[in-house]
């Protein structure tokens, strides 16, 4: 049974998902004001709040929402380092797309043909009933075979035309605070949303994890689609999401609250994460390529317009792999291709093999 202080926790979080579903502004977890500032470092989005949906699976089986790490993750206090010089911390975890379902395993889990469509990418096997154990050690689309991780969006259509990125798709893993050398892997199972698909055109543009909006052609930083590209172009997205995790929940029941954004200290130029989510994880950053030229009149997403772009991730990397790459590549102030290697530092050497193995 869950302690009075996380059953009170709980009690409070479902208060204020359901004042974001009666329409009241909420922010899930306010920003530390110590520590970030508050237009930043925020685990919830102010305004339209995505439909929650708890239903007992395999990885919750009370149906509660609330999936705890174990271990929990305690006694970290964000760290305001300042660390040596390093222009780059990243790898890539370059993966191609899958398939296509109206399936959602952590906003419905268990409930095949709920959600709009989505194009998924790495796991093969990822639908709406997939679990930390279904999805570990399976078959994956990622360059690397470690990374059976599950990442996918919504489906984007030209008319009644649905228009797939073509290849592999370019999956960034970076360091979100100033101190690179913090970051620490993601725990087994972790899974969130990042983004909204009922968030309105302002709430887009203004989200922390925003970067560039849709481009193509000279066409950048558009809230929702062009409305035309140059014949020959691709269409293209950038989003990046929370890499601050409170070190309690692998989920929770708006798949949210659980991460945050880094903020900047206050009398610093420093990214740190606040004293809520301590606990210094990558931050992943979708850049996606979309086929789609000419006339875009006729683009949409199937959760909407192009303002409700918003991308689900589930870790299930094999958890050597994946810290083998975190230390050597973001730890280490690398700028590192999916094998782990930086062609600028060949010194440094690769983490995997030729086969994208660890040796």
């Amino acid at each position: 049974m869950r302690s009075s202080p996380q059953r009170l926790s709980a009690l409070l979080l479902g208060s204020a998902l359901i004042a974001g579903v009666l329409g009241v502004g909420t922010i899930a977890a306010a920003a530390d004001p110590d520590n970030a500032s508050p237009s930043s470092a925020v685990a919830g989005h102010t305004g339209h709040t995505m439909a929650v949906s708890t239903q007992a699976s395999g990885d919750d089986p009370d149906g509660d929402g609330y999936i705890p790490a174990n271990p929990q993750v305690t006694g970290v206090t964000p760290s305001d380092v300042e660390p040596p010089s390093a222009y780059f911390h990243e790898f890539q975890a370059n993966c191609s797309v899958t398939h296509t379902a109206p399936d959602d395993p952590i906003v419905y889990p268990g409930q095949p043909g709920k959600s709009h469509d989505h194009t998924f990418m790495g796991n093969t096997s990822t639908n709406a009933s997939s679990t930390t154990d279904s999805l570990f050690g399976g078959q994956t689309t990622c360059k690397a075979p470690g990374d059976s991780s599950g990442y996918w969006m919504p489906s984007l259509f030209k008319g009644d035309t649905k228009i797939l990125p073509v290849g592999p798709q370019v999956i960034y893993y970076k360091a979100g605070v100033t101190d690179y050398t913090s970051v620490r892997p993601f725990p087994k199972g972790l899974r969130y949303v990042v983004g909204n698909p009922m968030q309105s055109a302002e709430e887009f543009q203004k989200h922390p994890g925003f970067v560039e909006g849709w481009e193509c052609g000279e066409s950048f930083k558009n809230v929702d689609f062009p409305q035309n590209c140059p014949v020959g172009s691709q269409l293209n997205i950038r989003m990046q999401a929370p890499s601050c995790w409170d070190g309690k929940y692998l989920d929770t029941p708006d798949h949210r609250s659980h991460m945050a954004y880094p903020g900047v200290k206050a009398g610093t130029n420093r990214n740190v994460c606040p004293s809520t989510h301590p606990v210094a994880l990558p931050m992943i950053e979708f850049k996606m390529a979309f086929p789609a030229d000419g006339d875009m009149s006729q683009v949409r997403l199937a959760s909407g317009r192009g303002y409700s772009f918003h991308y689900d991730f589930f870790n299930a990397w094999d958890e050597r792999t994946l810290k083998a790459m975190v230390d050597h590549c973001i730890v280490g102030g690398l700028q590192c291709d999916p094998r782990g290697y930086d062609q600028n530092q060949p010194n440094r050497g690769a983490v995997l093999n030729a086969d994208y193995r660890l040796p």
